[in-house]
């Protein structure tokens, strides 16, 4: 069966490649909102996080013998406990300053985090190959699906939506709004305010390794390949609402899906198709689909 002179498979592929792209837009856009919305920093090395993710699992894979699975583990933990200690050390201190001062700080690690890698290993990608049990296809009647980017979504799905429920539905996260919006009356409460800050961005950093560790198998794991994707996930984040823990998470999937559709149909414009959304959306709502408007 065609859809507009298409046959149904190839269209079902598509969208679901658009779905993968989502998903770490998604997850990557969901580590920037919970950092910007929560503790008011722009993290511009978002994407040198999300780098040094895809490394580290390669490394551990290359260098170390761990599987994949311990990986998926460490690796989150070892990003998210750098954040921590960059939070700690640097931010912390920037942190009465104006908000430029941070977002220069972090360009300025997201560029000597890109260079590091470089000098160590040059500009040509690194892979390694996907997990035995998550390797091959499964034939599911309308299409054929690649079990490892199925495991991808499921990971970010689950991944996402257990940040979001924390977040907006737990005492834990009702506290830790509260603590950014006053802190002096949390803390009366005798509530740990700066940890709760430094485990906070410790998490946004921890997602983006996540994210990292998901994509190694699937594309070269090279210096670049965060500053090549951070660019749309800022677009996705502005689209859905710079504050909005859940527009991230949504507006990421949707614009995944969207690009998919585009890459069918018209596929010099997938590129672009974001920013072209982003433009229509900052025009009739500048706060974003899900943002707040003042």
């Amino acid at each position: 069966m065609d859809i507009f002179g298409i046959p149904h498979q190839a269209l079902l592929a598509q969208l679901f490649l658009g779905l993968v792209s989502g998903c770490f837009y998604a997850l990557l856009s969901l580590g920037l909102a919970v950092i910007f919305g929560l503790l008011n920093v722009i993290n511009l090395s978002h994407g040198a996080l999300y780098m040094l993710g895809a490394f580290l699992t390669w490394m551990g894979l290359s260098y170390a013998g761990l599987s994949y699975w311990t990986m998926l583990v460490l690796t989150p933990l070892l990003v998210g406990a750098f954040g921590i200690l960059v939070e700690t050390t640097l931010l912390r201190r920037l942190a009465r300053l104006d908000h430029l001062y941070g977002m220069l700080l972090t360009i300025g690690m997201a560029q000597a985090l890109e260079g590091l890698f470089h000098s160590l290993y040059g500009v040509s990608g690194r892979s390694y190959a996907v997990p035995e049990l998550l390797g091959g296809a499964t034939d599911i009647g309308f299409m054929v699906l690649p079990n490892y980017r199925a495991w991808v979504v499921v990971v970010s799905l689950t991944a996402c939506f257990a940040t979001w429920f924390v977040i907006e539905k737990t005492r834990l996260g009702a506290t830790l709004r509260a603590g950014t919006e006053n802190p002096r009356l949390v803390e009366a409460f005798g509530v740990n305010v700066p940890l709760l800050v430094t485990l906070t961005y410790g998490l946004g950093a921890a997602l983006a390794g996540l994210a990292g560790v998901l994509a190694a198998p699937m594309s070269q794991v090279s210096p670049l390949m965060g500053s090549n994707l951070i660019v749309v996930v800022f677009a996705v984040v502005v689209i859905g609402g710079l504050s909005s823990i859940l527009g991230a998470i949504l507006t990421g999937l949707g614009l995944g899906l969207v690009e998919g559709i585009t890459g069918v149909f018209y596929p010099q414009l997938s590129a672009t198709v974001v920013f072209i959304v982003m433009a229509i959306v900052l025009m009739l709502r500048p706060a974003g689909l899900f943002g707040r408007q003042k």
